[in-house]
Formats: structure tokens, sequence, C-alpha cells
């Protein structure tokens, strides 16, 4: 029950015409690539799914994207039958492999069909990111831009570099665990997050009868950031958490 790290935001990566990085996760496990999904799009990218090889390459041709995350067992064609085809027609789109495969051969296989990377299944939405990132670093048609260390959300103020925060100009002092909390919250004003989200990127664990940790520090933060103030932290019964200005 560490928390993450605390630690700056790596560069964001865009296309070089300002658009987001565009992903194609394939798998056939819809609750797989909705947690991909809602990862992905936390970096900011576009994101399209399919769940089959014939859909995969279908979106590849119309989509565009810049990377494509590929499960090895599909219900048509198999993920090395799909990337196949891709290099057959000269596409070399960056392919990371899933795998529930452990065995080193099918590693092999599909790196040696031109893949780039794989992971194996059970696997960390981090590393996934992580892993992505590396691969989109080297398409030409992507640049990185270093973000603003300072987020806003109404009146309040959060340095990531200097791990400062400031509520109309008072500065709050918040744990290592509370910054994080709060900042994953300020990276996503207005916008819904569950516990079992907050979970994954806040202390970086499965869910797992844990949630309640959420809500206690939610009320931390909130003792710290809306006592005497318009609060900014709603909770939303059965759906999460949220954070918007004060009116």
């Amino acid at each position: 029950m560490t928390p993450a790290a605390a630690s700056s935001p790596p560069p964001q990566l865009t296309r070089t015409d300002g658009s987001p990085v565009r992903v194609l996760v394939v798998d056939d496990e819809p609750m797989l690539t909705d947690l991909l999904r809602m990862a992905l799009r936390y970096e900011g990218w576009d994101v399209r799914t399919a769940a089959t090889g014939h859909a995969a390459l279908r979106e590849v041709r119309e989509f565009g994207p810049d990377v494509v995350v590929l499960d090895v067992m599909l219900p048509d064609l198999d993920g090395l039958s799909v990337l196949h085809r891709l290099r057959a027609r000269d596409d070399d789109v960056p392919v990371l492999f899933l795998t529930a495969r452990d065995a080193v051969e099918d590693r092999v296989a599909g790196l040696t069909a031109g893949g780039d990377d794989y992971v194996t299944k059970p696997f960390s939405l981090e590393e996934v990111v992580a892993r992505l990132r590396g691969l989109v670093r080297r398409n030409h048609a992507v640049v990185a831009v270093t973000p603003d260390p300072q987020l806003v959300v109404g009146d309040l103020v959060l340095d990531e570099d200097s791990h400062e925060v400031w509520r109309a100009g008072d500065p709050v002092e918040l744990t290592a665990t509370e910054f994080e909390l709060l900042r994953y919250l300020m990276r996503n004003p207005r916008r819904v997050l569950s516990k079992a989200q907050i979970l994954d990127r806040v202390w970086n664990y499965d869910f797992g009868g844990q949630a309640n940790i959420v809500e206690l520090y939610i009320s931390y933060l909130r003792k710290k950031i809306d006592a005497g103030r318009t609060p900014m932290i709603h909770t939303l019964r059965g759906a999460g958490y949220l954070l918007k200005p004060a009116p």
C-alpha cells in the first residue's frame, strides 16, 4: 500500500500537427480494452479499439494509428497474422504485443514477425503506457512537448516541480499521498474518477477491497482544500469523485 513515488510529469507526446497521438487497442476482452482506453486517454491520446483481427486491419487503414496494442489470441486472425499482413503492406506502425503466453518461443515469434515489444498478461497499466511512450517516441510524426509544471483549477494551484499547493493564494501543506491524489484530480478537472481508477493511479495496486482508503484520503484533502471555502471536491454516489472550480 505504498503510494506512487512523486515525480514531475513526463513530456506530453503529440503528433507534429499538434493533434493527439493515435492508439489502436486490439483485444477481445472488453474489460481489458476499457482499462487500456482509460489509461491512454489519461495520457491525452486518441484511442480506438477492435475485437478481431479483421476489424484491426480495417481500423489501421481508416484510423492511421501511431502505435498498435495487439493481443496474440484473437477470435479470427491471430495477432501474428495481423502483423504479417501489416508488414506485407509495408506498414511500419510500431506494435506492442499482449500475450497470456509466457513461453520464450512465443515472444521470439512475435518479435521476429516484426513486432516491436511485448508484455505478458497480467500486466500493469503503468508498464503498458511506459512501453507505448517508448515506441511512440521513435515515430518521426510524434514530438514531445514539456508541460507547464503548474496545474490550475479555479483558485487552486499545484506546482508539480516544487510540490507546493495554494488555494486562493494561501499555501496548503499536503502529505506525499495527498499530493498525488490532488494531482490526479487536478489533471482531470470536471471528470468523474471512480475509486478503482484512483486506486490504480495513486496507489498503483489492483482493486480489491481497499476502496475505503480512497474515501479516507478524500476526506483529508477536503479538510485542507475546502475547509472554510466553497467546496471544489465533490462526491457522485455510486460513480466517484470530481474536482471543479468553485462557482
